[in-house]
């Protein structure tokens, strides 16, 4: 089991996770994907998997659903 904490910038509301939640879900792996919106700033999504989730994979899915990812950090 691993959890990612990812920092998105350009999230401002429910339309943003719920884009974000359904791009990350898709990664193989992943089974859980939580979001800390910060409309004004810099939202924290933690994505929980059974196996280690590669930063790029993450940047793709959320650059994917319009958002920039701006930094990850492994919590595993």
């Amino acid at each position: 089991m691993s959890t990612v904490i990812v920092d998105v910038e350009g999230m401002t509301c429910e339309h943003c996770v719920k884009s974000v939640t359904s791009e990350v879900e898709g990664i193989p792996g992943v089974t859980e994907v939580s979001i800390a919106l910060e409309p004004e700033g810099t939202s924290h999504v933690t994505v929980t998997a059974d196996a280690e989730v590669s930063p790029e994979a993450l940047q793709a899915a959320i650059e994917e659903a319009g958002y920039t990812m701006v930094g990850a950090q492994s919590s595993s």
